[in-house]
C-alpha cells in the first residue's frame, strides 16, 4: 500500500490502530536493500531518521518557530528524486566506528608509548623537530576546523544514511587532530625546546597557512552541508590533506630518523579512502539523478570553480615547507602534480567530467629545496 494511501485510510497514529503488511514477520522488510539481502548496516540504519514521504503518516512532529521543519530538502543547493537510495561503502555505523576509532587509538599509543621508550625523538633531525613542531603542529589545526564543519553539517543531512557518513567522517578528523596534539606533546617530553604552542601561531601568522586556513574558514562558513562535504573531501583532501601528509610527512620523516610521525598520521590516509569512498558514491549517485542531474551538476560546478583557485594556491603556498628538512628525500613538484591528478580523478569518477584542475606555475624553484 502506499504512503498515500495509508494517510487516506489511517489518521491515528496509536499502536495498533492499523496492521501493515509483513508487521509479523522477524525481517526487517519495510525497505528495499541495495544488494540481494538487507546488510546489517541497513538494517541499524536505513529509515531511522523518520519522513513524511514515508512513514511519518502525520508529518513531522515537530518544527522550528519559523515553521521550518525537523529536517528540510531546502538545506541545500542539490535536489534528489529520493534521498534514501544512498548506502555508504564503508557500511559504517556506531558499533563498527566505535570499533575502528578504538583500534586506530590503540596503535598509535602503542607507536608513542615504544617510540619514547627506545628514545627515538631524541634522536630526530634538530631541522625535523622545528618542521614538526611549527607545521605538524599547525595541521592538527586544519583537521579540527574540517571536523566542525563535518559536525555541523551532518546535521542537516534529510537521512539517517547521509548523516552517518558525514558523522563519522567528522569523527576521523576530530580523532586526528586530537592524536596530533598528543603526539607533539609526548615527544616534547623528551625533546628539550621543542614548542607545543608553535603550531597555533603558525597557523594564525605564518603565510605558508592562510590560503589553507581561507578554505577551512568557508567549509565552516558554508550555509549548505553539501557544500561542506563537498569543499573537505573534493577539494582539501586531495590538494592540501593528503599532498601534506602522504605527500610529505610520510616521505621524508624517515630521512630524519623520525619512523614514528608517519605512523601516527598513517591512520588518516585510510580514513580518507574511506570517506572519499562514500562521498563519490553520494555526488554521483546526485549527478545522475533523472530528474534533477544536469542542474546538481552545475551546482558542483559552481562549488569548484569557486573554491578550486583557494584550494590550489593553498597547495602551492605549502611549497617551503619542503625545503626546511636538512635531509630532502622528496620533491614538492611530484607532490603537488600527484594531487593534480587525484583531484581530477576524482570529479571525474563523480562524473562531472569537463572539470579542468588548473596548473599554475610553482612559486619557488624546485633548485632552492
Amino acid at each position: 500500500m502506499s504512503v498515500q494511501a495509508l494517510q487516506a485510510d489511517q489518521k491515528s497514529a496509536a499502536a495498533g490502530a492499523k496492521t501493515f503488511p509483513g508487521s509479523d514477520s522477524r525481517q526487517y522488510n519495510y525497505y528495499e536493500p541495495k544488494g540481494r539481502r538487507a546488510t546489517h548496516y541497513e538494517d541499524v540504519t536505513v529509515d531511522v531518521q523518520p519522513d513524511p514521504e514515508r512513514y511519518l503518516l502525520q508529518d513531522w512532529i515537530i518544527s522550528f518557530g519559523d515553521g521550518t521543519p525537523t529536517y528540510s530538502k531546502e538545506w541545500t543547493a542539490i535536489r534528489s528524486t529520493d534521498w534514501h537510495i544512498y548506502r555508504a561503502p564503508d557500511q559504517e555505523w556506531e558499533r563498527t566506528h566505535y570499533q575502528r576509532q578504538s583500534t586506530i587509538c590503540g596503535m598509535v599509543k602503542n607507536v608513542v608509548d615504544n617510540a619514547r621508550r627506545a628514545g627515538a625523538p631524541q634522536r630526530f633531525d634538530k631541522a625535523w623537530v622545528k618542521v614538526l613542531q611549527d607545521h605538524l603542529g599547525a595541521f592538527k589545526h586544519a583537521e579540527y576546523g574540517l571536523g566542525t564543519a563535518l559536525m555541523h553539517a551532518q546535521r542537516y543531512g534529510y537521512t539517517q544514511m547521509i548523516n552517518n557518513a558525514i558523522l563519522t567522517n567528522s569523527s576521523y578528523k576530530l580523532r586526528l587532530a586530537q592524536d596530533l596534539t598528543l603526539y607533539i606533546g609526548e615527544i616534547a617530553l623528551d625533546i628539550d625546546g621543542l614548542d607545543v604552542d608553535a603550531g597555533k601561531r603558525n597557523w594564525l601568522e605564518n603565510p605558508v597557512w592562510q590560503k589553507t586556513r581561507e578554505l577551512v574558514e568557508s567549509a565552516r562558513g558554508a550555509n549548505d552541508f553539501l557544500e561542506q562535504y563537498f569543499i573537505v573531501n573534493v577539494m582539501f583532501e586531495p590538494l592540501v590533506g593528503e599532498l601534506f601528509r602522504s605527500g610529505f610527512i610520510m616521505q621524508v620523516a624517515a630521512a630524519q630518523n623520525d619512523y614514528s610521525s608517519p605512523a601516527v598520521i598513517s591512520a588518516a590516509e585510510a580514513d580518507y579512502e574511506r570517506n572519499l569512498a562514500n562521498t563519490v558514491e553520494l555526488f554521483a549517485l546526485l549527478v545522475r539523478d533523472p530528474a534533477h542531474g544536469e542542474a546538481n551538476r552545475q551546482v558542483l560546478r559552481g562549488w569548484f570553480d569557486k573554491y578550486s583557485p583557494i584550494a590550489t594556491q593553498a597547495a602551492l603556498d605549502l611549497q617551503p615547507i619542503w625545503s626546511q628538512p636538512r635531509v630532502k628525500a622528496a620533491q614538492f613538484a611530484e607532490g603537488y602534480a600527484s594531487a593534480i591528478n587525484r583531484l581530477q580523478a576524482i570529479v571525474s569518477e563523480i562524473g562531472v567530467f569537463s572539470m579542468q584542475v588548473p596548473a599554475p606555475e610553482l612559486q619557488v624553484a624546485e633548485a632552492a629545496e
